[in-house]
């Protein structure tokens, strides 16, 4: 089917997105003086990938290189560009910065796009915690590079100046939906579907009887506890199931629960921050049980990059996280749809 013709090239339509257009060119220079002054690299990792990723609800673009004999390989335009930057840190990177187009394919409504920009960076011999730090300073650059008191999305707004507030998941879980999140997961990470079925239900939340855990908790999060992150103030929404964070560490404090938070302001989720898993083979096993979890509910798994796996055996204890950099330009400039930050978003999908 043919697309439909573009409305971005339209003078009138293309007068009206400019400034903003213009604002994230100035957001994007001051992001990129912020990091070098803190002895950052900029790394420019490729977009074909042997493997896109292997988190189960990610899709990819597929393609493939084709040989000068003919000879046909497999590949994928990347969802981010970890992989690429974590082997820059295996190779003795420590300090890592990336601004890279990343691909994802069934995404698209007023905060996804098929095509944006991953502020990706990583921090070697750094706890995960200097990451929310890094993310308070950013977004008080962002504001400062807008003039913006305030950010605001849809009615919701927040102080970006403010010191983000730090809340776990099970924190989170009891405040907003009367759920004690760590009673349904073992201390080896296994968690308990049925009772956790039971708290969803009292809790007055749909549950089908082919839910699994993770199809609970997701719902849970959606429904009851994003709404109320980042009013008023950023939120870091911290410590999230083992079983949700496929690439970080264990915490030391409670096994439990991972190294991993995420990044709310005015109800958007803007970052994904992991204290990185470094053991190859742990890794391997979270990869094939995403993997086996996608094929059931789509039918198709990704390849695993063995590349990936065997630099990891060398990866320092590092810190990283992925910023989606057209959603930061959105709330700095008060714009309502990722596109009005993309200065030539792509073609509709014909309905």
């Amino acid at each position: 089917m043919t697309a439909p013709a573009s409305p971005w090239w339209s003078v009138d339509r293309h007068a009206d997105r400019r400034p903003a257009l213009i604002l994230r060119n100035r957001l994007t220079a001051a992001v990129r003086a912020w990091f070098a002054e803190r002895a950052f690299v900029e790394v420019d990792a490729a977009c074909l990938q042997v493997s896109p990723g292997n988190e189960a609800h990610l899709s990819a673009f597929a393609t493939e290189a084709v040989g000068g004999g003919g000879a046909r390989m497999p590949l994928y335009l990347h969802t981010s560009p970890e992989f690429a930057c974590k082997k820059l840190l295996a190779a003795g990177e420590t300090r890592l910065f990336s601004l890279a187009r990343v691909f994802r394919n069934r995404e698209r409504g007023p905060l996804h796009h098929p095509e944006f920009t991953m502020l990706e960076w990583y921090r070697a011999a750094a706890p995960y915690t200097a990451l929310m730090d890094d993310c308070a300073a950013l977004l008080r650059l962002s504001a400062t590079t807008a003039g913006a008191h305030r950010f605001t999305y849809r009615g919701r707004d927040a102080d970006p100046y403010a010191e983000p507030e730090r809340l776990t998941l099970a924190e989170a879980f009891a405040q907003f939906a009367k759920i004690d999140l760590l009673a349904t997961v073992s201390h080896t990470g296994e968690t308990d579907r049925d009772a956790f079925a039971s708290a969803v239900a009292a809790a007055d939340l749909r549950v089908a009887p082919d839910d699994t855990w993770a199809d609970l908790f997701s719902r849970v999060l959606v429904a009851r506890i994003e709404p109320h992150l980042g009013i008023g103030r950023p939120t870091i929404l911290c410590e999230y199931p083992i079983s949700e964070a496929a690439l970080a560490r264990p915490s030391p404090h409670d096994a439990r629960v991972a190294e991993r938070f995420e990044l709310y302001v005015c109800g958007v989720e803007l970052a994904n921050a992991f204290g990185e898993l470094t053991d190859p083979d742990e890794q391997r096993r979270r990869f094939e049980d995403e993997m086996a979890e996608k094929l059931r509910v789509y039918g198709e798994r990704y390849p695993i990059d063995e590349d990936f796996l065997a630099a990891l055996a060398y990866m320092p204890d590092s810190s990283g996280i992925a910023l989606g950099f057209d959603r930061l330009a959105m709330l700095a400039c008060g714009a309502s749809r990722i596109e009005d930050v993309i200065w030539t978003p792509v073609a509709e999908t014909p309905a």
